[in-house]
């Protein structure tokens, strides 16, 4: 008969369905205990979809029944529903002191201008009326990029309670591996290490008073996403795609991990939407059209932006001064993501 450490170490081989990281380190697994041939396992999490545990239970057995030595397998599972308000996947979440508002900004797939989006959405953000204090978290830490986008190659220093200050600019807090790292080091970590990083960076952070802290979330569906949705009580995800179908497929999976672990979507972005010609106004859809409009209304979410391709916007986050923070008023870009921002405080605040 397999002992407890052998137990769990099979159970760890099942994924929480949606995600790459299994239901041992997920907190899933609450207590293992063996009776002859008979293994008895202790599950809770909180879900309202039934597929999910349904998973769990064919796999769980599978897995368990493999094991020589064991001919009977019984799980006892604790469901409950999440509970109301932003709690995400089978954890007691608390925000992150002084901030009021956390908003992720997703995307399924790379290149589709995750962070032009989340650099412009949280400085539009922060000239909104009252100027809202926000900050931007660049949780991508293979390929960070927000140190670029706002023009600053700062070093961080840290506070007496050896919690890291933020860097300042625009009037915006940031934080970024990108301070962190010469222009050309590379970021190798395995996944517990680069989980340690994101905690650190949403826990360890003085971010002191803020009305919105925007993560920029890597592309895809794997363990820094997950590690978030552990570590910090969101309040709603923007998923950003363009108007392609390959696109659109990866987006999908986005909003499906969010819906897994009960965060809600709170809109889609399309960027790149279109490309409007600055010599006779004509518009061509380069990407297609209406892909975002039609994710949207799958999702039954509002398309709070279609973003034009624009090569101010490229040149501006080049230069390290997102075009909202520009001053060219008649921007189309820039009246996009005021509009963007308007619309999602008055979503989150309403």
């Amino acid at each position: 008969m397999p002992d407890e450490d052998t137990i769990r170490s099979a159970l760890s081989s099942v994924p929480y369905p949606g995600f790459s990281r299994d239901i041992v380190s997920f907190g899933i697994v609450k207590g293992v205990a063996t009776e002859g041939s008979k293994v008895t396992v202790r599950l809770a999490l909180q879900t309202k979809d039934p597929a999910i545990p349904s998973a769990i239970h064919r796999s769980v057995t599978e897995v368990l029944e493999s094991l020589e030595g064991v001919s009977e397998v019984d799980l006892d599972f604790d469901i409950q529903d999440p509970p109301s308000g932003p709690s995400q996947a089978g954890s007691d979440l608390t925000g992150i002191p002084g901030v009021k508002k956390v908003i992720a900004v997703a995307s399924g797939k790379g290149g589709v201008g995750k962070s032009t989006v989340s650099a412009n959405l949280a400085a539009a953000l922060s000239r909104l009326p009252g100027s809202p204090k926000v900050g931007v978290c660049d949780c991508d830490l293979y390929g960070p990029s927000i140190s670029l986008m706002f023009g600053t190659d700062d070093r961080p220093m840290a506070t007496p309670e050896n919690e890291i200050i933020p860097i300042e600019k625009d009037g915006l807090k940031l934080m970024s591996m990108g301070f962190l790292l010469e222009d050309t080091s590379p970021v190798i970590v395995r996944g517990p290490l680069a989980t340690r990083y994101i905690q650190q960076f949403l826990r360890q952070v003085a971010w002191g008073q803020l009305d919105y802290l925007v993560l920029d979330l890597p592309p895809g569906t794997g363990d820094i996403q997950l590690t978030i949705v552990q570590t910090a009580s969101l309040d709603g995800a923007v998923i950003v795609t363009t108007p392609q179908e390959v696109a659109l497929i990866d987006a999908r999976k986005a909003s499906s991990m969010f819906a897994k672990v009960n965060v809600p979507v709170l809109a889609i972005i399309e960027n790149m939407s279109y490309f409007q010609c600055p010599s006779d106004g004509q518009k061509y859809n380069i990407f297609g059209e209406g892909g975002g409009e039609a994710e949207a209304n799958r999702l039954n979410v509002p398309l709070l932006g279609k973003i034009p391709i624009d090569i101010a916007t490229r040149e501006a986050g080049d230069g390290g001064k997102p075009i909202v923070l520009s001053g060219d008023e008649q921007n189309p870009v820039k009246s996009a993501f005021e509009e963007v921002a308007k619309a999602l405080a008055n979503t989150l605040d309403g």
